[in-house]
C-alpha cells in the first residue's frame, strides 16, 4: 500500500467555441494524498496537544487581545454613530451625549469580564444594536425626505 502513485499528465485538447479558447494547457490526474496514512492524516480530526501553562497563558493573551481589539472598534463604530443624533431631548441635552454615555456605562460594566463566550455576546449584541439604531435612523429619514416630497407636491 505504499506504493506511490504516478503522477500523470493528461494534455488537455484547445477548445474554441465562436474564437473563444475555452481550454488550454494540462491538467494532473493525481493530485491527492499518495498514503493512506496521508489521507488519514489530512483528513481525521487530530487530537488537542495538552499545553503547559506558559503555552495556555500565552494563548488567552491572544484571545484577550483579539476580544480587545474587537471591543475598541465597537466602541469607535458606536462613537462615530453617535455623531448624527445632532437633536436634544426633553431635558435639552444631545441624543449624541445621552447615547455616548450609555454606551461608556456599559462598556465600563463589562470592563472585567474574562469569559470569552460572555465577551463575545456582549460584542455581537453591541453590533447589533448599532446596526438596528443606524438602520431606524436610515428609515426615519427616508420617511421624512417622502412625506416632504409628497407635501411639496400637493402645493
Amino acid at each position: 500500500m505504499n506504493t506511490k502513485l504516478q503522477k500523470c499528465q493528461i494534455p488537455l485538447n484547445l477548445v474554441t467555441r465562436n474564437g473563444i479558447v475555452l481550454a488550454f494547457g494540462r491538467r494532473l490526474l493525481h493530485n491527492g494524498p499518495d498514503t493512506i496514512e496521508e489521507l488519514l492524516d489530512r483528513h481525521i480530526v487530530k487530537k488537542e496537544k495538552f499545553l503547559d501553562e506558559e503555552e495556555e497563558e500565552l494563548q488567552n493573551r491572544r484571545r484577550l487581545t483579539s476580544t480587545r481589539r474587537e471591543a475598541l472598534s465597537l466602541y469607535r463604530d458606536i462613537l462615530r454613530a453617535t455623531r448624527v443624533f445632532m437633536w436634544p431631548d426633553s431635558r435639552g441635552v444631545l441624543w449624541r451625549d445621552v447615547l455616548r454615555e450609555n454606551a461608556r456605562k456599559e462598556f465600563e460594566q463589562a470592563r472585567f469580564e474574562t469569559d470569552p463566550e460572555i465577551v463575545t455576546r456582549l460584542i455581537i449584541g453591541g453590533r447589533e444594536a448599532v446596526k438596528s439604531t443606524i438602520d431606524m435612523l436610515v428609515e426615519k429619514q427616508r420617511q421624512q425626505i417622502e412625506k416632504e416630497r409628497s407635501g411639496g407636491d400637493q402645493r
